[in-house]
């Protein structure tokens, strides 16, 4: 058969309406779901509860956390700005600056608006699930956890106990650390963890052997920090000035991919944390915008 006789057979009408409705279809709307990302699920009452364990740093890494700074915010326009910042490794960073000018301005309305652009703190470990009640497969498992300020602050009592009578206890290790009991309420629509304790210290496994290979499936903590996880100065520019004053068509939270940059694990959810945030969470209140200033 000729090369023109199989354009003949392949260019069919019904093929290329069939082609064409296909392409027409509505799409599915995907959302990203890291796997190796753990997450508390709450029961109907706004309740949860959870026994994990903080790992110690992975192998051939320092730290046990990794700390990330990002903005999360819907501009004028509609559009919404959800990107790490760049202070995170201590750069300079163009949402930081223009919240500085706006705080400088001594403008009330101004100052508010800053304060609602304020970046917001989130950190990485490695946990292992020692009971999960809603979700009993992840059990015996190792994963990521995102955790907010509220938590950290936990793990720095549990190194650093405030009263004489309390013996430090390093959280992240395997044979004297300790279970951390996850309770979870509903207080005025936010997640909160006050109520979460550590358990008396305690080996998480007896043979070392299990505990090795536990180690050995931790995830890298590092990479949230690598470079290819930040945008340029010019480029968080650029989206920025396209948040504010707008040239591209506008995005709902909806259209936002919120997998990776989902913030404080001591808020609701991600995208009600965004619209919901105050200044009462994390050091970018009063006293970071006056820092802030100052540097100007």
């Amino acid at each position: 058969m000729s090369s023109l006789d199989t354009l003949k057979k392949s260019n069919s009408l019904d093929k290329l309406l069939a082609a064409a409705e296909s392409e027409n279809a509505p799409v599915e709307k995907q959302s990203y779901v890291d796997e190796r990302m753990w997450k508390p699920e709450l029961d109907k009452s706004g309740n949860g509860y959870a026994v994990i364990r903080f790992l110690p740093a992975p192998n051939g890494e320092d730290m046990p956390w990794a700390k990330l700074w990002n903005h999360a915010f819907q501009g004028p326009t509609g559009k919404w700005y959800i990107e790490n910042s760049l202070t995170t490794m201590n750069q300079k960073d163009p949402v930081s600056e223009y919240n500085s000018r706006l705080w400088n301005s001594g403008v009330e309305s101004d100052k508010e608006i800053a304060r609602k652009q304020k970046r917001k703190l989130q950190y990485y470990s490695n946990i292992y699930v020692v009971s999960d009640p809603k979700h009993p497969e992840n059990e015996g498992k190792v994963f990521l956890f995102r955790y907010g300020k509220k938590i950290y602050e936990k793990l720095m009592e549990a190194l650093q106990p405030q009263f004489e009578d309390e013996k430090p206890v390093n959280p992240f290790d395997f044979w004297e650390g300790a279970n951390f009991k996850l309770k979870i309420r509903k207080v005025d629509g936010y997640w909160n963890y006050d109520k979460s304790e550590f358990d008396s210290s305690s080996k998480l496994k007896e043979d070392d052997t299990e505990l090795d290979k536990i180690w050995k499936t931790e995830h890298s903590l590092k990479e949230f920090l690598a470079p290819s996880n930040f945008k340029t100065y010019d480029e968080l520019k650029s989206r920025l000035d396209d948040v504010l004053s707008g040239s591209q068509s506008s995005s709902s939270a909806e259209d936002v991919d919120l997998g990776t940059p989902e913030v404080d694990g001591d808020d609701k959810q991600y995208v009600d944390n965004v619209v919901k945030t105050t200044s009462a969470d994390s050091d970018d209140s009063l006293d970071y915008f006056q820092k802030l200033a100052k540097e100007a």
